[in-house]
């Protein structure tokens, strides 16, 4: 699988404290267990009019941000239902990396499990970056995740951190199953010995 290492793109701001996952991908665009095609339907109910019409104010229908490949988020964001629709019609978007004075809790988990990275940062800090997103000259950012730095237009560089295993996951394109069977072997002679001691085990259980 292919992780994350590092990018240079431009960083849209979304300045809203508490965006939800049906507001990143509304309950209506739920029906399909493809990942292809929801980028067109991220953050619907703000990018379009009840005509289904672009709104000319919307970050993300304007350019250069329509090639945004860095979302600058407010605090909590992805918060409510647990949908891992989320993160896949962000990464179908384009976006790579999310930066946020925090996250909730399963759509940070999703994001690593679908290859994107969440960065978090203190407030002012993010107000920062924010300001600088949103001027067409100075949204080009670039994420460096093996030095864990965000490298701005004007050469100043932060830095953040990021759970070792998360950040070798990331790095090797690694996600939970991919690990699981790293241990194939040991698993494999798990179900021997246990076959042994109870061998009505289900064979349907079995590692392939």
């Amino acid at each position: 699988m292919v992780g994350f290492e590092r990018i240079k793109a431009v960083a849209a701001p979304l300045a809203q404290a508490n965006v939800d996952t049906d507001k990143i991908l509304a309950a209506e665009h739920l029906k399909t267990i493809s990942r292809t095609g929801l980028g067109s339907k991220l953050f619907s109910t703000m990018r379009y009019d009840a005509k289904g019409e672009e709104k000319p104010d919307f970050i993300l229908n304007r350019s250069p941000w329509r090639k945004a490949g860095i979302l600058i988020a407010g605090e909590n964001f992805g918060c409510g239902s647990s949908r891992e629709h989320a993160p896949w019609a962000l990464s179908e978007f384009g976006i790579a990396c999310i930066i946020a004075p925090s996250f909730a809790d399963i759509f940070y988990n999703n994001c690593f499990k679908n290859f994107m990275l969440p960065i978090t940062l203190d407030q002012s800090v993010i107000e920062i970056l924010l300001s600088e997103a949103g001027n067409p000259a100075t949204c080009q950012m670039a994420i460096d995740l093996p030095t864990q730095t965000i490298s701005r237009s004007n050469g100043t560089i932060v830095h953040f951190d990021i759970e070792p295993d998360r950040k070798t996951a990331l790095l090797n394109g690694i996600d939970e199953i991919s690990s699981s069977l790293q241990f194939k072997a040991d698993i494999l002679e798990w179900e021997r010995e246990a076959k042994v001691i109870s061998p009505t085990i289900p064979a349907d259980i079995a590692i392939r």
